[in-house]
Parts: C-alpha cells; sequence; structure tokens
C-alpha cells in the first residue's frame, strides 16, 4: 500500500492547562473519505483545528505527504494543501460573497478549483455573487464555505459539522457532491454527528470519546450498537439500556 497523504501519531492537544486530545493516531490515504463522529466535547473539532495549524503541536506528531507539520502555521498549512471548512462557516460579514470564496484562491496552488468551476458547482451561490455572504441561507452560506476551501485546490479538505443547523434536504445536496470533490483525487475528512449519514458517506470512521480514539474501521464491519457504545461509552450505554 502507498504511504498514507496524512499520518498522526501520539498527537495531544490542549487548550491552555486543559488537555484535549491524548495520544491520537490516526490516518487518511489520497482520495478517501473519513468520518470523525463522537459526542459534544470529544475531541474531534480540536483534531481538525491542529490538522489545519490552528492549534500548535509537535512538529512530527502530524506528518502530510511525509513531511512533518504540526508546528506550521495555518497560512502555511493550506500553502502545503490542507484546507478546513470550520463548524459555523466563519464568513466575512463585510465581504460579498464573491470576495468571501476568492479568499480562498490566496493560497495560489495550481488545481482543477477554479472561481468559475466553483460557480457550476454550487450555481445557487453563483447567482448571489454579490451579495454579502451572511445574507445568504445557512445552505448557501455552507456553500460559499466549501467553494472557498477549494478555491485553494487542497488535497485533503476538513469539513467540520458540515451539516450542523441545516436541513435534511440541504445536507443530502451537500454530501451528493462529495464524490466529485473526491474524483479530483482530493481526500476528505468529516466531522459528523449523525452517525448514519457518516456510515453513508465515509470508506472509514474514526469515534473519539474524550480526547482519544474509542472505535476505528469501515461501515461495512463496523456494528451500529458498537458505534454507540464507543460513542457514549459501555457504562452509559449499559445504563441508558437497563
Amino acid at each position: 500500500m502507498s504511504e498514507p497523504l496524512l499520518t498522526i501519531r501520539a498527537l495531544n492537544a490542549r487548550y491552555g492547562a486543559f488537555q484535549a486530545l491524548f495520544d491520537v493516531s490516526f490516518r487518511v490515504w489520497r482520495g478517501e473519505c473519513v468520518a470523525l463522529v463522537g459526542a459534544n466535547g470529544s475531541g474531534k473539532s480540536t483534531l481538525l483545528k491542529s490538522i489545519a495549524g490552528l492549534i500548535d503541536t509537535r512538529p512530527d506528531a502530524i506528518r502530510f505527504l511525509n513531511e512533518p507539520i504540526g508546528n506550521l502555521s495555518a497560512e502555511e498549512v493550506v500553502k502545503r494543501g490542507i484546507a478546513l471548512v470550520p463548524e459555523g462557516r466563519k464568513l466575512f460579514q463585510s465581504l460579498t460573497v464573491e470576495e468571501n470564496l476568492l479568499m480562498g484562491a490566496q493560497a495560489r496552488r495550481s488545481g482543477p478549483w477554479t472561481l468559475e468551476r466553483v460557480y457550476e458547482f454550487f450555481p445557487n451561490i453563483a447567482e448571489r455573487r454579490n451579495a454579502s455572504g451572511t445574507s445568504l441561507s445557512g445552505g448557501q452560506q455552507q456553500m460559499v464555505a466549501i467553494g472557498r476551501a477549494l478555491l485553494s485546490n487542497p488535497a485533503l479538505l476538513l469539513c467540520d459539522e458540515i451539516s450542523l443547523g441545516l436541513a435534511p434536504l440541504v445536507v443530502r445536496e451537500l454530501y451528493q457532491r462529495l464524490p466529485v470533490i473526491r474524483a479530483e483525487g482530493t481526500a476528505v475528512v468529516i466531522v459528523e454527528q449523525d452517525i448514519s449519514q457518516a456510515m453513508v458517506a465515509a470508506d472509514r470512521l474514526y469515534c473519539l470519546r474524550s480526547g482519544r480514539i474509542a472505535l476505528e474501521g469501515t461501515p461495512g464491519t463496523l456494528s451500529r450498537q458498537s458505534i454507540t457504545e464507543a460513542y457514549f461509552g459501555m457504562e452509559a450505554y449499559a445504563h441508558g439500556n437497563s
């Protein structure tokens, strides 16, 4: 098997004195989709932020294209080929849709994603290109956030809570676009609280609990019960079903 695109070994992450991740190990190969599931506070977003350079870590704890990146800035990480779609979209209120999108092109990486291609991919936002990004519906804002990330032409796309607060129809529409992104050779990591959605979309799944990997495997080999037990913990699961 070829080298993983991303390798994380014994990653620890802190917010000041609070430790959020404990010896997390994690791998992603080119073109695959990996889902991270877990309850609120389990460390999913912290893991994505660490990969994206928003939390400083040990240099060799995170390797991308076999190079250590754990201590690089977020700007340098984007230039290397990793883009984050943050939880809550984080669009710039003072900028139009098009200006928000073009922020992603600042990395100046070559690849298949151009402004015109993003508009073709998300025609709903093409019609609103001159509107304020924050005046759009939640689903349209999520499309802008994804488009902004794609314009950096990433090899790895990180999506934090892609379905949060969105109507089921919009969520399905967004997930239906993931295969197109992956067809360009881009690997995708999704943070998702909806276990059913994660199992449909992902090639592999990791479940985090209290900052540790509690379970990993492929959707075809993991039962819904085993994921539920890992998600909540054996004691919590047993108590809830006693």
